[in-house]
């Protein structure tokens, strides 16, 4: 047992969630932890939730932001006044409205029980009402000792509603003892403590209280946590400073100590008056004399409470015999009234025997129509289509993401250090680059600042959940409004109007909504009036005039306001109101796009400049060097001279009299390791290369003049394409005989794949002997004219294939390239589904290859009928081509002509699909033929995926 009298077993731990009045509060077990669960639940779950669409349930449990700390917290929905919504948090016991946009629906596992329960002090009640300052204070007094505190409670009983009444101690302090000192509270029921506590210590606490909080102090506290309950309890066992105070407790006395002392009192007086005893007029005397006086003087008032109280009681006593008197006389009265009943009885049955029909049609009429509008009001598709595009609205206009502050300065730091860059690429000597490169590094530290600026603001930024929300919002929409085209150009003020004619046909509804209600209710109003009139069993005072009176006028009005009401519902959109309808959802989508946009520049911006950061701060210390290119060169060069070395040793020893046939073979396989050496040392030196080619474009434009040895400009000028460490006797290289022509042709092998070497001269008068090489892959018996006469493609491959070729034709266009030799010869099929264009005779101008005899594909010829006419080769001729060998691919036997408008004619006769021919006739008809891009973008193409 503790100092409470109560043995620990009976009492419950709690912590203390909201305060109601000032003996009411919620509270959760300590005992119990789900409350974390709870909310790492809530916040995974709610933000991607569905918001409440229509109606909510008052069964169901909803997830709500609470507007304090924008949290999700467990509430079910009290009452719904248009788009506001009067919750209840069931985990912490406040209540608050919150609008549709922040509650959401929650799934199965959530729909639990709250953790919150309500308590009240057993005995107790208020002392006066809710808009008093009494009232304000009692609630404050209690929110400061209990509230986010624990709290032993014992249970004494449990009301109809729920509420746990309990008595409630923190350490050994009895709460309602306390409510009772500062009088915030009265006991309510016989055998509590109210008498143990006297008036004048009362009044002592009453005066303590004022002085810790004024009264205006008292009651700002007090509105605030009215308005302001926190959510997550702070545990602490910290204690007001009133509690903490010594507790002064004077108890009851018997009425005769009261005359004892009033008695010494007298003779202490009279001692003290007549000058007995030097010992009476001490000091201590006087004191004791004082003491006792106040001490008689708050028992006397006391006594007086208590003779109040007797005299109220009986006071309530004669109010109680006057009340048993006049229920004596209403019972003779009711006994008078009962033939009165009787005789009113027979004149009940003839008037609903007048017109039984006619208002029983009436009715099962207005019950079907009822029935209807309650399902309608549940659901209607037209209304929550347009609360759907509100909602997307609003989602659109009060969540969007700007640009980034930090941008503006993000922009001029890059100029400035651009700035600098251009100044190191103009420069042509030596002698300018040192301070040049001085300034484009002093541009570099305000360059990294305004970037970890941009970066950080970025990161505070939910991109990525913003735009999963927009594409969300997208496709809802688009699925609500598949119909409706997409328009570039919107009305600015579409959401204006929309909201606008929302709010009007909002107030409308609810207009005939209420009409209707009201019409219901006194239809409602006359069957209850008759059902109590048609009861024997109570007394009623309705009379046969009151359930006659008015019915058929109650039942116009009924099915009139029903019937404006469905027709209000089931009335269609006219022209005017779509067109509001259908430019809010334009506008909507125009918007989501330009967000969209907008966001998905901030993300590659953002990877960009954490990139550069990276770089800038990696070179920041030492600026980058071609040291490692130089190493590799050297290396190059050894193994070359070792190459060159052994080739000899093996000529010698295959020109020898006598063949050493073993010895040989070992030098030719070392001969082989040496290449595949000198290989990848050719590749290590192409990578490094590349990486300085890629940092001089980017931010060190000085190292080509820096290092004139790496020859880095030769190396960009020539797009990494020239490989001035290879040459033709690295290579075990044999003539391909079949194919050479004027220069010979070498077949030979480079890092595990099969090449072609193309010499050429790079002085037309050198006959003898190029000086250059071309090497380009080999693909043996990979010719659309090899595998069409082995193996033809299917139409699906060919589908394939040629996408590819487009997109290679698109690449040459794009680098202002014309092929000019497109033919069946010069087009592989690489596993009989990805097309690559072969290369072209470099000896040869455009003009020249174009009417090679080679451009043909089986009849049909792929020069463009403007190159007859003596124009100049260009993409458009290319794309001729193009489409002469995809009509060859289809039609081999192909023997028409193309050189009129009218051939499509012909087209109509073949059995090819109807998008081929539309592709082929926009390549080989048209006075305006398609480009690459524009045939990749063609129906044909589209869904190949390459």
């Amino acid at each position: 047992m503790d100092q409470s009298g109560i043995s620990p077993e009976k009492m419950e731990l709690v912590v203390v969630t909201h305060v109601m009045d000032a003996i009411t509060f919620c509270a959760q077990n300590v005992t119990d932890k789900i409350i974390e669960k709870i909310n790492v639940m809530l916040t995974e779950k709610c933000p991607i939730a569905p918001t409440l669409v229509g109606r909510p349930s008052s069964h169901k449990v909803y997830g709500a932001r609470y507007s304090e700390d924008k949290c999700w917290y467990r509430c079910t929905v009290q009452q719904q006044t248009e788009d506001k919504f009067y919750v209840s948090y069931i985990d912490y016991g406040n209540m608050e409205i919150v609008s549709r946009s922040d509650l959401v629906e929650l799934p199965e596992e959530l729909q639990t029980t709250g953790l919150a329960k309500k308590y009240k002090f057993w005995g107790f009640h208020v002392l006066s009402e809710q808009e008093s300052p009494l009232f304000s204070q009692g609630k404050s007094f209690l929110h400061n000792i209990i509230h986010g505190k624990k709290l032993r409670v014992h249970k004494k009983s449990v009301c109809f509603d729920g509420t746990i009444l309990i008595e409630a101690f923190q350490g050994n302090l009895d709460i309602g003892e306390e409510l009772l000192k500062f009088k915030f509270a009265k006991v309510s029921l016989p055998g509590k403590r109210e008498n143990s506590l006297s008036t004048g210590n009362l009044q002592e606490r009453t005066g303590l209280w004022a002085t810790r909080n004024p009264p205006g102090e008292l009651d700002t506290l007090a509105s605030s946590l009215g308005c302001m309950p926190k959510l997550r309890p702070i545990f602490s066992d910290q204690k007001p400073q009133v509690i903490k105070e010594q507790k002064t407790i004077i108890a009851l006395q018997p009425v005769e100590k009261i005359n004892v002392v009033e008695e010494s009192l007298t003779e202490i007086k009279a001692s003290k008056a007549d000058g007995d005893g030097p010992h009476l007029c001490s000091q201590d005397t006087e004191q004791m004399a004082n003491k006792t006086e106040s001490e008689l003087q708050r028992m006397r008032e006391v006594i007086n409470e208590k003779d109040f109280e007797i005299k109220m009681l009986k006071e309530e006593g004669s109010v109680i015999q006057h009340h048993a008197s006049l229920l004596g006389q209403q019972l003779e009265q009711a006994k008078l009234e009962l033939q009165t009943v009787k005789e009113n009885y027979v004149k009940t049955k003839e008037t609903e025997h007048k017109h039984p029909i006619t208002v029983a049609s009436r009715i099962s009429q207005l019950a079907k129509k009822v029935d209807s509008l309650r399902k309608l009001r549940e659901s209607n598709p037209c209304s929550a289509d347009e609360d759907h595009l509100l909602e997307s609205i609003t989602i659109i206009m009060n969540y969007r993401i700007s640009v980034p502050l930090s941008s503006e300065k993000l922009e001029l730091a890059w100029k400035a250090y651009d700035e600098t860059l251009e100044n190191l690429r103009g420069c042509q000597t030596m002698a300018e680059i040192e301070s040049l490169v001085t300034s484009r590094n002093e541009a570099r530290d305000p360059l990294l600042a305004a970037v970890d600026h941009f970066l950080q603001e970025v990161d505070k930024l939910p991109i990525n959940e913003r735009l999963d929300k927009l594409k969300e919002v997208a496709s809802s929409l688009t699925a609500i409004f598949s119909s409706v085209m997409l328009a570039e150009q919107t009305e600015e003020h579409s959401f204006e109007k929309f909201c606008e004619w929302k709010s009007h046909k909002q107030q409308k509804i609810k207009n005939v909504r209420k009409t209707t209600d009201e019409a219901l209710l006194a239809l409602s109003g006359w069957a209850a009036r008759l059902s109590k009139f048609s009861c024997l069993m109570e007394k009623t005072s309705v009379t046969e005039e009151d359930v006659a009176e008015s019915v058929d006028e109650i039942l116009m009005n009924a099915d009139n306001a029903l019937c404006e009401e469905l027709s209000t519902e089931f009335s269609e959109q006219d022209n005017q109101e779509r067109k509001i309808v259908f430019n809010a959802f334009r506008k909507a989508m125009r918007d989501i796009e330009r967000e969209q946009s907008l966001l998905e520049d901030i993300r590659q911006k953002y990877e960009l400049n954490t990139k550069i950061k990276q770089e800038l701060q990696q070179w920041q210390s030492s600026p980058p060097k071609a040291d490692e290119l130089f190493a590799v060169k050297k290396r190059v060069r050894s193994l070359r001279s070792q190459l060159r070395w052994k080739l000899v040793e093996v000529s010698c020893m295959e020109e020898a009299e006598e063949l050493d046939l073993p010895e040989i073979l070992k030098k030719k396989e070392e001969i082989a390791e040496t290449r595949n050496a000198l290989f990848q040392e050719i590749s290590q030196e192409k990578k490094q290369y590349i990486m300085l080619c890629d940092l001089v474009k980017r931010g060190f434009p000085e190292l080509p003049m820096i290092f004139p040895d790496a020859d880095l400009n030769g190396y960009m000028n020539s797009a990494g394409l020239l490989m001035k460490s290879l040459d033709r006797d690295m290579f075990d290289a044999e003539p391909m005989r079949e194919l050479s022509g004027r220069r010979p042709l070498l077949s030979t092998d480079f890092q595990g794949q099969k090449v072609v070497l193309k010499c050429y001269a790079v002085d037309e008068e050198s006959e003898s002997d190029p000086l250059a090489y071309i090497m380009v892959p080999h693909y043996s018996n990979g010719s659309l004219r090899a595998i069409q006469k082995t193996s033809p493609l299917s139409s699906c491959e060919v589908r394939k294939v040629m996408k590819g070729v487009a997109l290679g034709l698109q690449s040459l266009h794009a680098a202002s390239v014309t092929h000019a030799s497109l033919h069946p010869n010069n087009v592989f099929a690489i596993g009989r589904e990805k097309g690559i264009i072969g290369d072209y005779d470099l000896t040869k101008t455009p003009e020249q290859r174009v009417f090679d005899s080679g451009m043909v594909a089986g009849s049909i010829s792929l020069v463009a009928p403007e190159l007859k006419q003596g124009q100049p080769p260009s993409p458009a001729t290319d794309m001729y081509a193009f489409g002469g060998i995809m009509l060859w691919l289809h039609v081999p036997d192909f023997s028409g002509t193309l050189e009129n408008e009218h051939q499509n004619v012909e087209f109509t006769g073949l059995d090819l699909d109807a998008q081929l021919l539309k592709l082929l006739s926009k390549l080989l008809i048209s006075s305006t033929r398609l480009s690459a891009s524009e045939a990749l973008k063609d129906d044909y193409f589209i869904s190949v995926d390459v």
